[in-house]
């Protein structure tokens, strides 16, 4: 292994293969992030309706989330495995596709049992999506502006808690949770297209294989970055998952109230994306022990501002501000840690946050069921500062960049 020390590109060339128009092009990989975690994170927003009209719990219901975070974490690792050779426009397209079909499916569904086999498709989609997507900006534009588009494509995250859960929600409360998934099938056929259209072909660079991963993990920089996601993101959706349960607990919060508050939510992501994402192109260390204090702080208090509204409300606005931080810092972090295994990179920076996405919710919901939502907020503020813990446990070391190819 050596130091890498220079930028093969200079920051203002385009690299090679990129599209004619880039920002097109990242602007149409920023929705395929939105499609697929407007996908992923919809029952969220539905949870009530949706156990009501299958008839299961509250805590099972949030299967629906678990298990496409599961099947996404194996996904990030084996499918730029499979499709190593395959160009990334062809890849990314085939999995939108894939998700339409899988949205169509938890549409129909008759049962429980239906849905969860959609769902578990719509985790390959989510695995594959971001192993592809999560180091893509480096090959769409120049070196200068490769910060400012990772944070476009992440903005997918928040734009969907912005528009596509609240969006979906409030279709779902007009016209039935299945009408929702519905529409998101429209949505992804749609994504498809516009990839089909604004990407080059991106031919597969530097092929990942098992061996790479294995590398990438005992590399001492990128492997605490690792453990640092796989905390706080398991935090975070142990409680995110329950916050639609948590607000209509708080005295005056009913379902329109809720849907504006979760809308405000995904605004403040929006602002944290790109507000955090900047200092994260800087000082990724700092951007994570910032989101990882705040994030453990705001949401251990909303258990004792519960019974007031515009507290709960100031907290989750912060909460939302944080988390939108969350992965452009991260993705710098492992990026800088490993810029000769950018495909490896990617594929363990998704397998590691799907992976936390299902153990958060699962956890979540087992705590929902059992002791009650306050240890819901508490686990998830506990696990977000032991995060905190590890990014401390890293020093000061950005360290060299290290090639692992």
């Amino acid at each position: 292994m050596s130091s890498t020390t220079t930028d093969p590109v200079p920051h203002g060339t385009p690299p090679a293969g990129a599209p004619r128009h880039p920002w097109a092009a990242v602007l149409a990989v920023a929705a395929a992030t939105f499609a697929v975690v407007t996908t992923e994170m919809l029952p969220v927003g539905l949870l009530t309706s949706l156990g009501t009209g299958l008839g299961v719990s509250p805590g099972t219901a949030g299967l629906a989330v678990t298990l496409p975070g599961l099947v996404a974490a194996a996904g990030a690792l084996l499918l730029p495995v499979a499709v190593r050779r395959a160009g990334r426009r062809t890849v990314l397209c085939a999995l939108l596709l894939l998700l339409a079909a899988a949205d169509l499916l938890c549409a129909l569904a008759g049962d429980f049992t239906v849905l969860l086999a959609a769902r578990a498709v719509v985790g390959v989609c989510i695995g594959g999506v971001w192993a592809v997507a999560a180091g893509l900006a480096v090959r769409l534009v120049p070196g200068a502006s490769v910060g400012r588009a990772t944070s476009v494509i992440f903005s997918g995250i928040a734009v969907a808690s912005v528009l596509g859960v609240p969006a979906g929600t409030f279709l779902g409360e007009l016209a039935g949770w299945r009408w929702a998934f519905a529409a998101l099938a429209v949505l992804a056929l749609a994504v498809a297209g516009a990839l089909a259209l604004a990407l080059p072909p991106l031919p597969a660079e530097r092929p990942a294989g098992p061996g790479a991963f294995t590398r990438l993990l005992r590399t001492p920089r990128f492997s605490r970055g690792l453990l640092a996601v796989a905390l706080l993101v398991t935090g975070h959706f142990a409680a995110y998952t329950y916050v639609r349960p948590v607000l209509e607990r708080v005295p005056g919060t009913g379902a329109g109230q809720i849907s504006a508050l979760l809308l405000g939510y995904g605004l403040a992501g929006v602002a944290g994306t790109f507000t955090l994402g900047a200092l994260a192109a800087r000082d990724p260390r700092r951007a994570l022990l910032t989101v990882s204090a705040g994030i453990g702080t705001a949401v251990a208090l909303l258990v004792p501002s519960g019974g007031s509204a515009t507290a709960s409300t100031a907290l989750l606005l912060a909460w939302g501000l944080l988390y939108g931080g969350v992965s452009v810092s991260a993705q710098n972090w492992l990026s800088a840690s490993a810029p000769g295994a950018r495909d490896a990179a990617s594929g363990l920076f998704a397998s590691v946050f799907n992976a936390a996405i299902a153990l958060g919710a699962f956890t979540g919901g087992r705590i929902a069921d059992g002791a009650g939502l306050p240890y819901v907020l508490g686990t998830g503020a506990a696990l977000a500062l032991l995060a905190l813990a590890a990014v401390a446990s890293a020093g000061g070391a950005a360290g060299a960049a290290t090639d692992v190819r």
